[in-house]
């Protein structure tokens, strides 16, 4: 204990610069904390029909409790809302299995990725088993930001694959094909590629053919991670010793086997660092397509800021959202860092 004291004191403290940061970093937290402490606490109302039931000077969290339903499933029928309830914690659930390391983490993966998005898929839109259909307009809050992130990762993560081979293939034209797709999609911004995709796809499509606004939204969003999947694995299949491949040759693999099963396991090993460091990005994207007409996390509390009712409690929506973001994000960074202690990515 004492050696962790001292140590955390050293670092704190052990040099004139690092006591000079940690005394400004102090007397910032003094001068921050406990007027947000009065503002989101002491002076807070928790209970209010409207905005002039709050009282002044303090943050209005009734705001929050009247649009919670909202900002969690958006418009989705509230009777129905046990649907994407249980479609999160078999999401939750199979992560917590897959990351574990057991005996059945293989199959958790596998159940993850191939069999958890019908399934939810079929929970969500309903229409099978009984169950009543909701269309994917009604779609919101919390819920259709998870979705998104969900379906962009699962799906951009072997694109990505795919394209970081390619770059570095030896036929010429999948080659310039997989830089050309790379560059373009990092090249352009998020916000372009979405106007793009709900604006101008329609136009290339044939004559009665419509596609779902959160297809669109999807698709975007996939290729445009699947840009960046790519750059991290091939900084991870760069990070390979080329002798591993070399050697699993002259034993008698051919090159998909020396790819797949050589090369590729010690790559993504290396880069979970990156990928997760994405997921993280991308779950924060997510809120962009509030802009092009879906009502995530962010484009219901931007609705909500309209009611007459509650006029003014932007700094609780956004303070409110900002903390949801925080909590998701760093939970998927500590399973991340999980995962990469458990594999002991990086060291050789």
């Amino acid at each position: 204990m004492r050696s962790r004291l001292y140590t955390l004191a050293k670092g704190l403290f052990g040099t004139p610069t690092n006591a000079a940061l940690t005394l400004a970093m102090l007397g910032f937290a003094a001068w921050v904390l406990p007027p947000f402490w009065r503002w989101a606490i002491e002076y807070a109302t928790w209970e209010a029909p409207n905005r002039t039931g709050c009282a002044a000077g303090g943050a209005c969290w009734a705001f929050v409790s009247s649009r919670f339903r909202m900002f969690l499933v958006g418009r989705y029928p509230w009777e129905e809302a046990w649907r994407p309830a249980l479609a999160l914690v078999l999401l939750v659930g199979l992560v917590s299995v897959a990351l574990s390391g057991g005996r059945r983490s293989g199959t958790a993966l596998a159940l993850l990725v191939v069999g958890l998005p019908p399934v939810a898929g079929a929970l969500l839109l309903g229409g099978v088993f009984g169950l009543a259909p909701v269309s994917t307009g009604d779609w919101g809050g919390l819920m259709l930001n998870v979705v998104l992130c969900f379906l962009a990762v699962i799906l951009a993560l072997p694109l990505g694959v795919v394209l970081a081979f390619g770059r570095q293939s030896e036929a010429p034209i999948t080659r310039a094909l997989s830089i050309g797709f790379v560059e373009f999609w990092r090249g352009v911004p998020l916000l372009a590629v979405l106007f793009m995709g709900l604006v101008m796809l329609p136009l290339f499509l044939p004559h009665g053919v419509t596609l779902d606004n959160l297809i669109r939204a999807q698709v975007v969003l996939t290729l445009f991670t699947s840009a960046y999947m790519a750059e991290v694995v091939r900084g991870g299949i760069l990070g390979v010793p080329r002798g591993q491949g070399e050697a699993a040759a002259a034993l008698g693999f051919s090159d998909w086997q020396v790819k797949q099963m050589v090369i590729l396991p010690q790559a993504l090993r290396r880069c979970i660092a990156g990928v997760i460091n994405i997921v993280v990005d991308l779950f924060k994207d997510t809120t962009l397509v509030s802009i092009v007409g879906l009502f995530d996390l962010m484009g219901v509390i931007t609705q909500s800021l309209r009611d007459r009712d509650w006029l003014g409690m932007a700094s609780e929506g956004y303070v409110f959202a900002a903390l949801v973001f925080f909590v998701c994000c760093l939970v998927m960074s500590i399973a991340g860092s999980r995962v990469e202690k458990r594999l002991n990515a990086g060291i050789r």
